[in-house]
């Protein structure tokens, strides 16, 4: 069962490059925006899969944690592009 889970992390890091280019060379800054947010969602499911394979609940914690730190830096970086400023 934990191959499967191994895998799965593998193919989620593989992906994350995949989405750090698109926030090195993207075309714009939704797009940029767009794949920031992305990365950080793999990284949440990453932590779950490594708090599973280890048996580490703790780690469940850390990725709720790490999504509403996501959630408000993508809204304050959306708001930022749109308006200028976080005011």
């Amino acid at each position: 069962m934990t191959d499967i889970f191994m895998i799965s992390g593998l193919v989620l890091i593989f992906t994350t490059f995949l989405c750090l280019y698109r926030v090195v060379v993207g075309p714009g800054a939704s797009n940029r925006l767009l794949a920031v947010n992305v990365i950080g969602t793999k990284t949440i499911v990453l932590l779950v899969i490594i708090g599973f394979i280890y048996e580490r609940p703790v780690f469940l914690d850390i990725a709720l944690a790490y999504a509403l730190i996501n959630f408000i830096a993508t809204l304050a970086m959306a708001k930022y592009y749109e308006q200028g400023c976080i005011c």
